[in-house]
């Protein structure tokens, strides 16, 4: 029930008395005895109590109803709320999960960077200590010399085969090369001697001006020379040398240094019959030598194969002789198995006769009556 219809009722009552009042007072005829005019009015304030009581009843029970749907609605609500408030929390628990899941694989991402740059770290760390002891190595004389002698050596036993070459070979001078490829004739023997100009080469690198360039490149060219007039002189021995040697720099820098700013020492050096390598140029020339080698010796063994091929050939003819004679006696055998099987037959036919004979006089004698 609306909360304004109450006001509204009594309202309506007091209007009503009212117009009761003011017609009892407006009558032209005598007034009714005041026993029945009180009486009146008693039974309409009585019927007015009932109707307000009515009223008050009616409208106690809607607002018992409004209360009861209100708290319906109200635990409705609630319960909408619960369940949206329950669904929210499971999207919400839902993309919490997610998200841990996301950031656990995130860390361990992280994890395994870190560990990739850790192993960067540590390989050059090894790196800066290797090229630290690289520097110390070139830095000595000595320690160089053994540095390109090491990767000549690893050169030479990766292409040739172990009887194609000599390590600290003797030659009949007394003198002693790094390394002696055991080449036939021709060209024969060739020397490899390992040179590393590295000071005058460093020089010409850090040179800052051209005066001090010019120097380096003056002492760079004194030292190649030498090199090449020592190698000249005595690796290159007729009759027991080749014509020409290998002069091996064991650095790609320093020989293409050579070839773009100091061709005329490398010219000096082909004259002199001195042919000037680098680790990549040599392995070339070492396929080339091993190759060389592989084609002799199946020169050398050509003879042997001949006379073995020829052994072979009269082993075949040796073996047909008898095979022809095999094919006699099996020709003999199957005559001899042919006659055999002539012998057994005419036994056979013989045999057949003579039983033949036996049935014959068997059907001569007298049979006994039955």
């Amino acid at each position: 029930m609306p909360d304004w219809l109450l006001p509204v009722s009594l309202l309506a009552v007091l209007i009503t008395l009212a117009i009761l009042f003011f017609t009892l007072l407006r009558r032209p005829s005598a007034p009714p005895p005041a026993a029945d005019g009180f009486m009146m009015l008693a039974g309409k304030l009585e019927m007015l109590a009932g109707t307000q009581e009515r009223l008050a009843e009616m409208t106690t029970a809607r607002l018992a109803q409004q209360d009861r749907l209100l708290g319906d609605r109200l635990a409705e609500t609630a319960r909408r709320l619960d369940l949206a408030l329950a669904a929210q929390n499971e999207k919400l628990a839902t993309r919490l999960a997610e998200q841990a899941k996301q950031s656990q694989e995130t860390a361990g991402q992280i994890h395994e960077r870190l560990a990739v740059i850790d192993a960067a770290r540590q390989n050059m760390e090894a790196l800066g200590s290797q090229v630290t002891s690289l520097a110390g190595i070139l830095g000595n004389k000595q320690q160089r010399g053994a540095f390109g002698e090491m990767q000549l050596r690893q050169l030479i036993e990766d292409r040739l085969p172990p009887d194609g070459f000599a390590w600290q070979h003797t030659l009949s001078t007394g003198v002693r090369c790094d390394c002696l490829i055991q080449l036939p004739y021709p060209p024969g023997p060739v020397v490899v001697d390992s040179k590393f100009p590295l000071e005058a080469w460093q020089a010409l690198r850090d040179a800052a001006d051209a005066a001090s360039r010019t120097v380096a490149a003056r002492q760079f060219t004194t030292d190649m020379r030498r090199h090449i007039d020592d190698i000249a002189k005595k690796y290159l021995i007729p009759g027991e040398t080749a014509e020409g040697a290998i002069l091996f720099v064991p650095s790609e820098a320093i020989f293409a240094e050579l070839h773009t700013g100091f061709a005329a020492v490398v010219d000096e050096a082909q004259r002199r019959r001195v042919y000037i390598v680098s680790p990549t140029t040599l392995w070339a020339m070492l396929s080339a030598m091993r190759a060389l080698m592989q084609d002799v010796r199946m020169r050398a063994q050509a003879g042997r194969i001949q006379e073995e091929v020829g052994k072979l050939v009269a082993d075949v003819g040796r073996l047909s002789e008898r095979v022809t004679r095999l094919k006699g006696h099996f020709a003999q055998a199957q005559d001899d198995i042919r006659q055999i099987d002539i012998s057994s037959e005419k036994i056979f036919r013989t045999g057949a006769r003579i039983e033949q004979v036996e049935l014959d006089e068997g059907d001569d004698l007298p049979r006994l009556p039955s």
